[in-house]
């Protein structure tokens, strides 16, 4: 393997395990954060990434293998650079402004015969609309001519133990040929599989369609378990006898609301080019985002039905929430749904208390809104001294036998708990 400079712009979850993967591969890598205490974090060999162990980046940093920081001279001199920075929405338009002022500052260190890959999920089109017309601008390159360009869709899921970056088979793609072999030739140094597709908007394409499969799935479910409950149905049980047919059916199981970047924004991303391209509705996308972002709100409802039949009232009772992540095992915080659940709480006047073992303050919690709340440990004397307990991520950190026994009533959003006393989504 040839050793190439390489340059990822954004080290977060989808970024720094990226990064550390090609210093590990024998890449000289700069992880560029524009989050100055991020940078700072990692030039210390400290990762808030759950999937990087700090102990992973201590040798690549004594080494030189890997080094980060917020200035863009850093980008300098580099052979590949690979763009994993967020999209989020905004007023439910996408927002490329992260994806441009990328673009700008790998534009200004661009060489001739250089590669740079776009990894961060968007709507098909945006590697060659926008991502080429800012590098071609600031470098004064010409893509396909001077220097190479393609789209490889990131397929990060943060704190699954089977399926990681390397094992997970890479999907790639160029705005010609040439590129399309540059980019290739490039994640088969860091991944077992790599998939080469036509295109770049094929590319962008497919993740939104991956993501939009789930979310759609995932609603469909939820909407079911509220029916269910309705009719006096076990639907988790019924799920269970469903999964055993062997074929022409896929196991989602149902949840407290969806987060993350994948589900709660990226098919909006589709379904927004689509009406703006096509001027048609994406009615799937739509009903699925109605049905899923208003999980957290039935949450609320059923916990509101359980406290009356105790003759009690939200109002100041005092609810625990387990899980401030979006999912187990994991820190990841984004759009996660358990914030929407505590603020329909405190505004009734519930006293919220929440527990999560993986999400640090300042650190995963980023722009999320958790006043009116306050952060506990899931000890056996807070599970006691709640009113209710809400299990939102059933991380394996929990103590599921302690909130069986010490909770006054659970109501269980991810089937882990037993007990007279559990009531499950």
């Amino acid at each position: 393997m040839v050793t190439s400079r390489v340059v990822v712009a954004g080290q977060g979850y989808v970024g720094l395990p990226l990064a550390v993967r090609a210093a590990e591969a024998g890449h000289l890598v700069f992880g560029h954060e524009v989050d100055e205490y991020r940078a700072k974090r990692l030039v210390l060999g400290e990762s808030y990434v759950e999937d990087v162990a700090s102990e992973r980046l201590h040798p690549l940093l004594a080494s030189g293998a890997y080094h980060a920081g917020f200035d863009p001279a850093g980008c300098a001199g580099f052979d590949v650079a690979v763009i994993t920075v967020p999209t989020p929405l905004r007023d439910g338009v996408p927002d490329l402004s992260h994806i441009r002022e990328a673009a700008r500052t790998i534009g200004g260190h661009l060489r001739r015969g250089a590669t740079v890959i776009l990894e961060s999920t968007t709507y098909p089109g945006t590697t060659d609309e926008v991502v080429r017309p800012i590098l071609e601008a600031v470098s004064g390159l010409v893509a396909g001519r001077d220097f190479h360009l393609g789209y490889s869709p990131e397929r990060i899921d943060p704190g699954n133990r089977r399926w990681n970056l390397v094992n997970t088979p890479k999907v790639v793609s160029g705005i010609d040929q040439a590129s399309l072999e540059r980019v290739r030739d490039f994640y088969a140094t860091l991944v077992d599989t790599v998939v080469p597709v036509s295109d770049c908007r094929t590319a962008e394409l497919s993740k939104l369609l991956e993501n939009t499969f789930r979310h759609v799935n995932i609603a469909l479910v939820n909407e079911l378990a509220m029916f269910a409950h309705d009719l006096g149905i076990d639907v988790w049980t019924a799920i269970e006898a469903a999964a055993t047919k062997p074929y022409g059916y896929l196991r989602f199981v149902p949840g407290p609301g969806v987060g993350g970047h994948c589900l709660p924004v990226d098919p909006s991303y589709l379904s927004w080019q689509v009406e703006r391209t096509l001027g048609h509705r994406f009615r799937f996308v739509e009903l699925a985002n109605d049905i899923n972002s208003h999980m957290p709100d039935y949450v609320v409802s059923r916990l509101i039905q359980a406290l009356n039949r105790r003759r009690q009232a939200v109002n100041g009772s005092r609810i625990l929430l387990l899980g401030l992540a979006y999912k187990a095992n994991t820190g990841d915080a984004r759009e996660t749904p358990t914030a929407r659940i505590a603020e329909l709480l405190c505004r009734l006047g519930a006293e919220v208390r929440i527990a999560d073992p993986h999400v640090i303050d300042g650190v995963h919690t980023g722009s999320l809104d958790l006043s009116g709340t306050r952060r506990v440990s899931a000890t056996p004397d807070e599970l006691q001294a709640a009113d209710a307990v809400v299990l939102l991520a059933d991380h394996d950190e929990f103590d599921y036998d302690a909130i069986e026994a010490r909770s006054a009533y659970v109501l269980d959003c991810r089937h882990r708990v037993g007990g007279d006393r559990t009531e499950a989504l």
